[in-house]
């Protein structure tokens, strides 16, 4: 029962009754019988110890489950911002490299490119890159973006030969290698059964 003072009424106080309301009961009966099966789950005289163990058991592997995910997702989450702060490093100091340094680059560069990088000739004077030699129509746009990408290039100047195929070129003969066959050269031959 509760109290409560109604000033709008001339004699000043009025009693209440409030009771509770049905799905609060419900809610709570609900939680009683619940908490009455887990306890006789769990307390069984013949299969509770088992149950039990079994349980912690299983708590634990979850347990131990989120602490390794986490290590990991922490580890990458560190290599990752390692990785952007070393890339912005290279941003800004790499345009202040050499033209030994940058020659060293550009040819990396061609051999991710290009399928002949041996065909073509890479000349570095302050940092302005001259590419001499033959390339494929194909590749060369996307070799030409490259490079020019690279900190520190200034300037590209391509005065190589471009083809539309190997044909009779000397140095664009012998397999043209697709990405993918270089990966799998990198990673050693391939074994047949």
């Amino acid at each position: 029962m509760r109290l409560t003072i109604d000033r709008s009424k001339s004699h000043g106080i009025a009693v209440k009754k409030q009771g509770r309301p049905l799905l609060k009961s419900a809610g709570l009966t609900v939680a009683g019988v619940c908490a009455g099966v887990v306890t006789e789950y769990l307390l069984d005289p013949e299969r509770g110890r088992t149950r039990r163990s079994r349980l912690r058991d299983k708590s634990m592997h979850a347990a131990h489950e989120v602490t390794d995910g986490l290590g990991g997702m922490s580890r990458n989450m560190s290599h990752r911002g390692r990785g952007m702060a070393m890339a912005a490093r290279y941003r800004i100091t790499g345009r202040f490299t050499d033209d030994a340094v940058l020659h060293d680059r550009v040819r990396a560069e061609l051999g991710r490119c290009v399928s002949h990088p041996h065909a073509v000739q890479v000349r570095v004077e302050g940092r302005t890159v001259t590419l001499i030699g033959d390339v494929l129509a194909d590749e060369e746009k996307a070799a030409r973006h490259a490079i020019n990408r690279i900190p520190g290039v200034k300037h590209v100047d391509a005065l190589w030969t471009v083809h539309e195929e190997e044909g009779d070129v000397p140095t664009l003969q012998g397999k043209r290698r697709s990405r993918a066959h270089q990966h799998a050269d990198a990673k050693g031959p391939h074994t047949t059964n």
